[in-house]
């Protein structure tokens, strides 16, 4: 099923061509080499009036078999005295007149076949299926696991009896073929399993599958009527066997990374010096060579999702298992610092390919990260989504991170308050400051207790705290704490820091909320210079700052000093954060109230329509900025 268009190449290759071979992309066994080879020859017979002819490659000598088929097929006599080659290129020479199709099954090795085919005529068709290269000069057919929609409908094929049960467990059909990695071998066999146990649900097999893995039942045993004739497990173990000891390693080391494209780059750095040089000829002329990996890209490698279940089964017997963990857990760790508080668009999609597999350290190896880096993991997939305005996604994480360092760390860490921190800190992206509060107060309580009341974390819970106050309209509670975080900051960090810019920049933001415009611009000035000169003309908290000067401008009526200021700062974040960014709609929602009030409403309708798209995409239609930006689109079409 879903090979169609495979079936159509594979013609046009031996009609064009002496010799095809079918190779798997994904190379190991199960794909369907065999089955297609045989679909083929069943649906083109017409074709080949000189025959079809079936070899297993394996079972012993190419040239026997051919001699022995012509003898009790065809009838043809080649003379004893000829040595077995002489005897081979008769039958050839003899054989039935008309094309013929010579199927070669399960090839390791083209060089023990290829003398035999010497001077074979043309109408001769050979085609071999194999989980190995054979070389360039044959036709290679990639054949790849099967499209969703086919691996659901050949599992809906081995149901036909009971139909219904897909439709009612659709979802987890779904997820069952993607558990099994739309894998032809694997959805045969499960299918044909579920077949035989019609009171068990779909549910179930997939607990079932997540428990035992390839040992479950219905991955081992083939039924005798199909073409595979073994399991899933033990058609992995033919090619496993092919591998050195150093190959296995590296087998088993991949398999540590998630179920997702893998940066080669990532891979070396999780091995020793003793390996450098060596990886790149294991992983070229072993893995790729028999199909357990497969190139994505420049530098870019996969492993098929039960081909890592399977090297996965084999690390118990690695000696190097705990200490291949540990490195593959610091080499996550140490990407994940590598991500800033605040990533740009390009920072993000530099370290796009690396969140799968710090997420695998997360979930799967933390107890494999030192007390130390603990955070780490879950800190860098919450900015990775923070970042790019993905708050939904990134909030499992800051959960997460919070429980982690609870259960090894006790209550009463610094960790412990980073993760309170970092959870606050999302629930006022996502507006819900009645959750936020909170936990920024017990994150002050506890950092004052174990850091001391002069430590620069105080000073951020102080700011944070003051922030939600603001936003709640709580100013008279807000402005002492901006104000004693700015004096602790320039204290501790002095005037030329990051964070010292962050307190000038909130301050102002609170005497903008209170129309003391006057009080609020030389601090939002000051602390626009002193990020572009800490961080450059290029980062998003300058954009933030060129924001908040222009709508300081705005309000004071000054839309000549405001314009230019707000264009620059919606440049800036389209190109440092994306177009879908909440930032950005932020800026496009600024700019469209100048507009609105200086009456161009033509203008500022378009911005405001596009501000309230994403907002509503991002952070949903009850969020306390997606709300105003619809007040305010509302607004401006009453003027109009």
């Amino acid at each position: 099923m879903g090979r169609d268009e495979e079936l159509q190449e594979l013609d046009k290759l031996l009609q064009e061509n002496n010799q095809v071979a079918i190779a798997a992309i994904l190379g190991m066994g199960g794909l369907g080499k065999t089955e297609l080879a045989l679909q083929y020859a069943m649906t083109q017979r017409e074709n080949y009036k000189g025959g079809l002819c079936w070899l297993q490659a394996k079972v012993e000598d190419f040239g026997v078999q051919v001699v022995r088929f012509a003898r009790t097929q065809l009838d043809l006599k080649p003379p004893e005295e000829f040595d077995l080659s002489a005897q081979v290129q008769y039958c050839w020479r003899n054989w039935r007149e008309g094309n013929v199709l010579l199927v070669v099954d399960d090839v390791t090795d083209y060089q023990q076949i290829k003398p035999y085919l010497q001077g074979v005529s043309s109408r001769f068709k050979v085609l071999m299926t194999t989980r190995n290269k054979l070389g360039a000069a044959i036709k290679q057919l990639s054949l790849d696991v099967l499209q969703p929609d086919a691996a659901l409908e050949l599992l809906k094929s081995l149901l036909k009896e009971t139909p219904e049960r897909i439709e009612r467990e659709l979802d987890v059909a779904n997820q069952l073929c993607e558990w099994l990695g739309y894998l032809p071998l694997g959805l045969e066999l499960v299918g044909r399993y579920l077949a035989k146990k019609q009171d068990l649900s779909l549910l179930k097999m997939m607990g079932r599958l997540k428990e035992k893995r390839l040992e479950q039942t219905a991955t081992v045993n083939p039924e005798a009527d199909m073409t595979a004739q073994r399991g899933i497990k033990a058609a992995f173990e033919l090619s496993w066997q092919e591998l050195a000891e150093d190959d296995k390693l590296l087998g088993c080391v991949l398999s540590l990374f998630a179920t997702a494209p893998i940066p080669w780059n990532l891979v070396e750095k999780c091995l020793t010096e003793e390996y450098e040089g060596e990886l790149e000829e294991i992983r070229d002329d072993k893995l790729l060579n028999l199909h357990l990996l497969q190139r994505k890209g420049e530098g870019i490698y996969q492993l098929h999702p039960l081909l890592r279940e399977f090297f996965q089964s084999k690390f118990t017997g690695v000696e190097q298992a705990e200490e291949l963990k540990r490195s593959f857990s610091q080499v996550m760790v140490a990407v994940a610092q590598e991500i800033p508080e605040t990533p740009t668009l390009e920072e993000i999609n530099a370290v796009s390919l690396a969140i799968p597999h710090i997420a695998e350290v997360a979930n799967h190896l933390i107890q494999y990260v030192s007390d130390e880096d603990l955070i780490w993991p879950f800190v860098g997939l919450s900015r990775f989504y923070e970042g790019q305005g993905l708050y939904t996604q990134a909030e499992p994480w800051c959960q997460q991170f919070l429980s982690t360092v609870q259960n090894r760390l006790g209550d009463n860490h610094p960790y412990v308050a980073d993760s309170l921190n970092n959870l606050a800190y999302l629930y006022t992206y996502q507006g819900k400051y009645d959750q936020a509060e909170p936990l920024f107060l017990q994150v002050l309580e506890l950092r004052q207790r174990l850091l001391g009341d002069n430590h620069p974390h105080v000073a951020e819970s102080l700011n944070n705290l003051a922030e939600i106050y603001n936003s709640q309209g709580k100013y008279d509670q807000a402005e002492p704490l901006h104000l004693q975080a700015l004096e602790l900051r320039q204290r501790l960090l002095g005037d030329n820091h990051p964070h010292v810019a962050e307190s000038l920049n909130n301050l102002a933001g609170l005497y903008y909320s209170q129309e003391k415009y006057d009080q609020a611009e030389p601090l939002l000035l000051q602390a626009l210079q002193l990020l572009k000169r800490l961080r450059g003309d290029n980062h998003p908290h300058v954009a933030t700052s060129l924001n908040n000067l222009a709508e300081i401008y705005n309000s004071q009526g000054k839309y000549d000093q405001a314009e230019p200021l707000h264009l620059q700062a919606l440049e800036l974040r389209q190109r440092l954060l994306g177009d879908n960014h909440p930032d950005v709609a932020a800026s496009l929602n600024n700019l469209a109230e100048l507009y609105k009030s200086q009456g161009k409403y033509d203008q500022g309708e378009p911005l405001f329509l596009q501000a309230l798209d994403i907002l509503e995409r991002s952070l949903g239609a009850n969020h306390p900025n997606t709300v105003t930006c619809r007040n305010n689109l509302a607004n401006l079409r009453d003027h109009l």
